[in-house]
């Protein structure tokens, strides 16, 4: 009898669950056809359509093409790219902890990581990795590969075995374990002059908050009184290092930002009494490239009169993202609220023509004369916000500098520019050290300031330069190419601090600092 009892409770359990689902199901769809109708034509394509289809690749176009409508800073992330997303935005990776570049038919490493496990097991700038593990890295089975960094990351603590080629002396073999490899995003912290710090931060990511502060501190304990901020082609990242750094700077329950969602929910961030900086003096260096967390803390100081905003008009993002899985390892970045500083503005400019017109902005501002001329900026007079100590500020396309440092714009200085950014001066500069690594490793050790580069050589590098694309016309800057050579020599041997010793009187705006800490 208890059998009996027990096998229809699981069979009444089994009806009401089964009937409860349906039920449930029925009144979603009748909440929303919609989205039956689309359940509906994906099963029709999957069981009837003529030939055999991926309906996953249907779902990826679709969500695409939905995101697309909404705003061009909601994307989709496929399930292949979510991880080195996820990588970049943590701080670190597990791999082997090489610097690399593919030249030719072979992968090359460019340096190791200070202490990295490549390193640590004695793999040398210049080395070829021809073998990780059983996997050829080189020749024909290089051009199949889709990603190198998939062959060279494994999980924490394992072990590859290395074979690679070095030129001085042929094949070498290595067991690398595999550790924790640092993905900085601040890349250079560093002394201007014995009062004047300099900090670049390259993205905000988990570890950019703990990267500054380290930064920051060592930089007081020397002496420094002064800081200028470098976020110059930062795209931003996530919102929290941002707040955390300008609370550094702001005083106690000084308004950082507020944002406003769909239903005018208002959440605000105020400083804390912990700012390590709030009685320095801060130069916040920003351009066309500078956006959102970037555009956060610039906005941030201005509106409470902290520092001084050097450079020209930011990017232009006021809309805030959440990151949210989709179930199969893809995910979507979808827009839920936007951000105002603290006097009320959204720096977010207009978007309505569409994704393309919107990323392809700069070409109206150089088109405008904007990037040459601070009068050409185009201000909305309805959208001017006063500062506490009555400086004018403006909403509605990206954060205005308080002094404004042109571009130069003469061709010469853009491609030396692109060869930098590009990564054909890093390539140059790798064969170049490649050709004779013992004479350059010398010349590090006896001091980088005082290796001379030579005329042969910046012809050698133009030559180099106008095989890719990049010509220059005159030798006007043959001075500045010979600092830049330099400096790239150090940054491949030494380290960036070093690199950006060499390279920074070249710098317009770090001159226009310059003048203003005087």
């Amino acid at each position: 009898m208890r059998i009996l009892q027990t096998i229809l409770t699981l069979i009444i359990g089994l009806f009401l669950g089964l009937f409860g689902y349906r039920y449930i199901q029925s009144r979603v769809y009748e909440e929303n056809p919609t989205r039956e109708k689309f359940n509906r034509f994906l099963d029709y394509v999957d069981r009837y359509y003529v030939s055999e289809i991926n309906t996953d690749s249907i779902v990826d176009v679709t969500i695409n093409s939905i995101l697309t409508k909404l705003d061009p800073h909601s994307v989709y992330i496929d399930s292949e790219d979510a991880p080195f997303m996820a990588e970049r935005m943590k701080g670190d990776f597990v791999g082997i902890g090489v610097n690399f570049m593919v030249h030719k038919d072979s992968i090359v490493v460019i340096r190791t990581i200070v202490d990295g496990p490549s390193d640590k097991a004695g793999v040398l700038a210049g080395d070829r990795i021809l073998v990780a593990g059983k996997d050829t890295l080189y020749g024909d089975a290089l051009t199949r590969i889709k990603s190198v960094t998939t062959y060279l990351k494994g999980p924490l603590d394992s072990k590859v075995d290395l074979t690679v080629f070095r030129p001085q002396s042929g094949i070498k073999e290595f067991e690398v374990t595999r550790g924790v490899v640092p993905l900085k995003s601040v890349e250079i912290a560093s002394k201007i002059n014995d009062t004047l710090g300099y900090v670049k931060i390259e993205r905000f990511a988990e570890t950019t908050y703990r990267e500054f502060s380290k930064a920051l501190k060592v930089l007081r304990e020397s002496g420094v009184t002064a800081l200028v901020v470098d976020l110059r082609g930062n795209s931003g990242g996530y919102i929290k290092p941002a707040i955390q750094i300008a609370d550094e700077f702001l005083e106690d329950d000084k308004l950082i930002l507020f944002t406003k969602d769909r239903d005018a929910k208002i959440e605000k961030s105020f400083a804390t009494a912990k700012g390590m900086f709030e009685k320095g003096q801060i130069f916040v260096l920003i351009d066309e490239n500078s956006a959102s967390a970037s555009e956060i803390l610039a906005g941030a100081l201005q509106d409470n009169d902290k520092g001084t905003i050097i450079g020209r008009r930011s990017f232009g993002k006021g809309l805030v993202q959440r990151e949210m899985e989709l179930g199969d390892g893809s995910k979507v970045r979808l827009t839920v609220s936007r951000y105002f500083t603290p006097t009320g503005r959204s720096i977010q400019r207009p978007y309505d023509k569409g994704t393309e017109a919107y990323y392809n902005e700069y070409i109206e501002r150089y088109e405008s004369g904007e990037l040459a001329d601070a009068s050409k900026i185009k201000v909305n007079d309805s959208l001017v916000f006063t500062t506490p100590k009555g400086k004018k500020v403006y909403g509605g396309g990206g954060i205005i500098p308080d002094v404004y440092v042109p571009k130069n714009l003469d061709h010469d200085r853009e491609v030396l520019n692109f060869t930098d950014y590009s990564g054909v001066l890093v390539q140059f500069v790798f064969l170049e050290l490649d050709s004779n690594r013992s004479f350059y490793r010398d010349a590090a050790q006896k001091g980088i300031e005082s290796l001379e580069v030579s005329s042969d050589l910046i012809k050698e590098f133009k030559a180099y330069a106008k095989s890719k694309g990049l010509p220059f016309r005159t030798n006007d800057l043959d001075e500045v190419i010979k600092t830049y050579i330099k400096a790239e020599v150090a940054r491949q041997l030494l380290s960036n601090n070093q690199s950006f010793q060499l390279k920074h009187s070249t710098d317009p705006m770090l001159q226009q600092v310059l003048d203003l800490d005087n």
